[in-house]
């Protein structure tokens, strides 16, 4: 099994995309890239504590690749706004992509520079690539919030899925 660890705003929204992939083991809403330990839900939404948040992939290579979730991942965000995603602004929402390994990141920078090239946005990619650093779960009310509150995701996610329909 590996790991891959996506920020692109609000985790509640960014589960769902890859929850029920064939390959994926699991998909955790979490903080990630920060300096607190163990932080919590309004310690890193405060963007005091340097954390987005994110979600951990645990997924079988073997189904699915890497280069598979990152392509999907540039379908859920967008890869031209640094400071948050859609509703959500801030430096806990910015974009980042995190690597485990040199794998991870070359495949991450190629695809960005892929996407870029492209011409789908006419402004710069600045979805960031970044070593990975310590995940720590988010509270379990945050886990597969999209399951358990389905009003309130489709009210939060609107902004996001029409950013989604009209680029991809």
């Amino acid at each position: 099994m590996e790991r891959a660890i996506f920020a692109g705003g609000c985790f509640w929204c960014m589960v769902k995309p890859f929850d029920s992939l064939p390959g994926i083991l699991s998909v955790v809403s979490g903080y990630t890239g920060g300096q607190t330990e163990n932080p919590t839900y309004l310690e890193v939404k405060s963007g005091e504590t340097g954390h987005t948040e994110a979600v951990e992939i645990i997924f079988d290579p073997s189904l699915i690749s890497y280069q598979d979730l990152v392509e999907l991942y540039w379908q859920q965000t967008d890869p031209t706004d640094a400071f948050g995603q859609f509703e959500d602004r801030g430096s806990s929402y910015r974009p980042v992509i995190y690597y485990f390994d040199e794998i991870q990141k070359n495949s991450a920078e190629v695809s960005r520079a892929n996407l870029q090239a492209s011409g789908r946005f006419d402004q710069p990619i600045v979805t960031q690539i970044e070593p990975a650093q310590t995940f720590y779960p988010a509270e379990a009310e945050h886990q597969d919030y999209y399951q358990r509150n389905p009003e309130n995701y489709q009210r939060n996610a609107q902004r996001r899925k029409k950013f989604i329909r009209e680029f991809w």
